[in-house]
């Protein structure tokens, strides 16, 4: 059975689900389709290999890795793709500072664009997505542009806001 996610998010754990969900929800508006799995680098290396092979084969375009601790998940996904991978790490032992650092050091070759650790990381790389798949469609172009309007005037009412209530 094939999928045809533009988009794959791969987590190393279900646990990691709650620092994605915005991600999982940026996708979701978006209207770009994705897919979401529970895959581990280390304890399920071989699903994780027939998982990519068959996503290549479907036409996955972006794949986002998340993990925590060693952080290997976004590597090993670079090692059976030529697409962009997108990596989110999660806090773990030392805050998620072990897991930036960790995707972070890539061999030369191998290119895995790191995020913020948690949560904003993992909006900013399902964002990061949506602007890789925008390059060729011009309705997600457009859909990013309002996105970026759109935000400019939230902060534009805040700072209404702040500088009524300092007034009042």
């Amino acid at each position: 059975m094939t999928n045809p996610a533009d988009v794959r998010i791969l987590m190393g754990s279900d646990s990691d689900l709650e620092h994605l969900q915005d991600a999982v929800t940026v996708l979701r508006d978006f209207g770009v389709s994705h897919d979401v799995r529970v895959l581990s680098a280390h304890r399920t290396p071989r699903e994780l290999t027939a998982y990519l092979e068959q996503a290549e084969k479907d036409g996955a375009k972006v794949f986002i890795g998340a993990a925590g601790g060693a952080a290997h998940l976004a590597g090993v996904i670079a090692a059976h793709t030529t697409k962009p991978v997108l990596a989110v790490p999660i806090p773990s032992v030392l805050n998620g500072l072990d897991s930036l650092l960790a995707m972070a050091q890539m061999p030369g070759g191998v290119p895995v664009a790191t995020f913020a650790i948690g949560k904003a990381g993992a909006m900013n790389a399902a964002l990061f997505a949506v602007q890789v798949l925008a390059g060729s469609d011009p309705k997600l172009a457009e859909a990013l542009k309002t996105h970026r309007k759109d935000m400019a005037k939230k902060v534009a009412a805040k700072d209404q806001a702040l500088q009524s209530k300092l007034k009042g």
